[in-house]
């Protein structure tokens, strides 16, 4: 299996203060790689970092040829990296429809692509005129998930989707993570939950003060549960 995105030696920081040290870390084409660890781990310091949202002060971030490091952040997603970030991020006063044709916008996605993505959420279809403000939770989630797909992503991060929502949106979340990964999609998915995480997951790494201390496949996780208690601090 060859790597979609490959970071080496990557560092970090905000202002003086060193946030990332030294991350090496592998995304496999058509994975998805969990990033585990306690709050202020790094972890979406990582995912803003990917996006050049946080500069990088050492290290690369490798897609195909292409060091995401050197670009400036409005060219990340036009190289087929998208973002969910934690929150949702939606443009509240903007219709669902609206908030869809930004995202086809940032690589040029039209029609054909706006469907494949509503076939994705059909309820989505159902609200198109309406608010996004005005959705609930899960829908908001959706459509913030269906948003970063109008870019046809090769590589999508997903910053604690599950957050806040009832098990059956956690489900669809999780089911719509695994379609996206048998369609050649490679997600960085950062959770809190590890019972979110193990049903979907091909890797789990371990984030700890600012460095990838280890990652395991999710069955040697299951062998091994003390893993995650040691860097989360839950069996």
């Amino acid at each position: 299996m060859t790597d979609a995105l490959t970071i080496s030696g990557l560092d970090c920081f905000y202002d003086a203060v060193q946030v990332l040290h030294g991350i090496d870390l592998t995304l496999r084409e058509g994975e998805v790689l969990c990033l585990l660890g306690r709050n202020g781990a790094g972890k979406t310091t990582l995912l803003r970092a990917i996006m050049g949202l946080v500069p990088a002060r050492a290290g690369s971030i490798m897609l195909g040829e292409a060091d995401l490091s050197r670009l400036p952040p409005h060219q990340v997603p036009k190289s087929g990296v998208a973002y969910v970030p934690q929150g949702r991020r939606l443009f509240s006063e903007l219709t669902v429809s609206e908030n869809l044709e930004i995202g086809l916008m940032a690589r040029s996605r039209g029609a054909a692509t706006r469907e494949r993505v509503l076939a994705l959420f059909p309820v989505l279809r159902e609200r198109l005129k309406q608010r996004s403000g005005t959705l609930s939770g899960g829908e908001q989630q959706m459509l913030a998930m269906a948003r970063a797909l109008c870019l046809e992503p090769t590589v999508l991060l997903l910053d604690e989707p599950t957050e806040g929502l009832m098990p059956s949106m956690i489900a669809k979340i999780r089911e719509t993570v695994s379609g996206l990964r048998d369609h050649g999609v490679s997600t960085i998915l950062v959770e809190q939950r590890v019972d979110a995480v193990l049903p979907v997951a091909n890797r789990v790494a371990f984030i700890e003060n600012g460095r990838n201390r280890e990652t395991v496949d999710v069955a040697s996780l299951r062998a091994d549960p003390a893993l995650v208690h040691r860097y989360v601090g839950v069996g």
